[in-house]
């Protein structure tokens, strides 16, 4: 169960808005005139009698100033500690720091191109499975291998291949990152990134790092800055016709899905649901740097944006049309049984919820565990009802 915070207040995302409100001097009337969320509305969810959506944490957060999971209170530094990961975040940080810096030392010279790019499809593998323990083990050598190889190259060409391992390895430092509530870690690796996308010579890795920063949009005050940053990196991606780059555009429109719901334009995002379905239709499904766009997806996206709008009777509606083929992506079908168990326990289905929480354990576990969607799920349901065995076992691994 929940333990209580001071004052006899749960922990939580309500707990949390409370105490920045109070931090700021705001009123109940204040943060609801600055975030557009109704003061009764805002009242229940600071006492946790309400589970807020996407789209109302969303403008609570770029009210209040912070970034969405500071409301949700990423890094889960506990449970980070339990999994013996949080060690690993400071050497991830040092090979980035490290980046343009010739190695000290007697050290060999990279490998063969052939192997680096074995190592890249490794980190690619890991990235996609969600085994980011795993991942961010391997990463400080392959980022500190390929910069080597850059500052290294004997030949223009030469050095267009080992940046774009470079953007590679500095787009698995961002997943990892990412996934277990280091923003500024984050950050940072896409600074990287954007530096060696420009060098690679393929347009298509500068697109992936508007995307991924566009993303991280979504989780701070920035919400408009980050459809401008899609828009701008689907202009300048041209639509050559080929798989990779409609996949990487198909990437970019499934963002703007996104952010147009987080930002309270439900209209604009469907718009883009019915575009993005268009293209997903005429190329099926791909995994294109690793964007994972095709059918399943864009129903996933359309899931995710009408839970974040709070409509859950459609998302729910939605979800019935997913149906997960053979050998589909771990990370994203991880993601979408949290989206389904969201709206499922935000309409009275808290059996169906835990089943669909329990089959994202199975799928991903690491994703689940530091997932906010997940805990705050966790918490409707330890809410709603007298814990059954089954919940309580899940809410102690999950940490809520």
């Amino acid at each position: 169960m929940m333990a209580p915070a001071t004052g006899g207040r749960p922990e939580g995302v309500g707990a949390r808005i409370h105490l920045l409100r109070v931090l700021r001097d705001y009123s109940l009337r204040d943060l609801a005139h600055r975030s557009h969320v109704s003061k009764s509305m805002l009242s229940d969810v600071e006492r946790g009698e309400r589970q807020p959506s996407e789209q109302v944490i969303a403008a609570l957060a770029k009210a209040l100033g912070v970034s969405v999971p500071v409301i949700h209170g990423q890094p889960y530094i506990e449970q980070l500690r339990q999994d013996q990961l949080d060690q690993l975040i400071a050497p991830l940080s040092s090979a980035l720091d490290d980046w343009d810096i010739p190695p000290a030392g007697d050290v060999p010279p990279p490998r063969p191109t052939s192997e680096m790019q074995a190592t890249a499809r490794h980190i690619y593998r890991l990235r996609s499975t969600g085994e980011f323990g795993a991942l961010a083990k391997m990463l400080p050598g392959a980022l500190a291998e390929v910069s080597h190889a850059v500052l290294d190259a004997p030949t223009a060409a030469d050095r267009e291949v080992a940046c774009w391992l470079q953007s590679e390895a500095a787009l698995g430092a961002f997943s990892v990152a990412y996934k277990l509530g280091y923003l500024d870690l984050a950050r940072l690796a896409l600074a990287r990134m954007a530096t060696a996308a420009v060098q690679s010579g393929d347009p298509r890795q500068v697109a992936v790092e508007r995307l991924k920063r566009a993303q991280l949009s979504a989780h701070g005050p920035a919400i408009e800055m980050g459809l401008r940053l899609v828009n701008r990196a689907l202009a300048d991606l041209d639509d050559d016709g080929t798989p990779p780059t409609r996949a990487v555009r198909g990437g970019l429109m499934l963002k703007g899905v996104q952010l147009y719901a987080l930002s309270g334009k439900g209209d604009d995002s469907d718009t883009w649901l019915d575009e993005a379905q268009g293209l997903a239709r005429e190329l099926g499904e791909t995994g294109h740097y690793g964007m994972v766009f095709g059918p399943t997806n864009v129903w996933q996206h359309g899931v995710a944006a009408a839970g974040d709008r709070d409509e859950h009777g459609l998302a729910l509606a939605r979800a019935a049309n997913v149906h997960l083929p053979e050998g589909y992506s771990p990370l994203r079908a991880g993601q979408f049984l949290m989206d389904r168990a969201r709206s499922q326990a935000l309409t009275a289905q808290p059996e169906e919820a835990l089943e669909s929480l329990q089959a994202a354990r199975q799928v991903t576990p690491q994703q689940t565990r530091y997932h906010p969607t997940m805990r705050e799920t966790v918490g409707t349901l330890l809410r709603a009802r007298r814990a059954s065995r089954e919940l309580r076992e899940f809410a102690l691994w999950s940490g809520v």
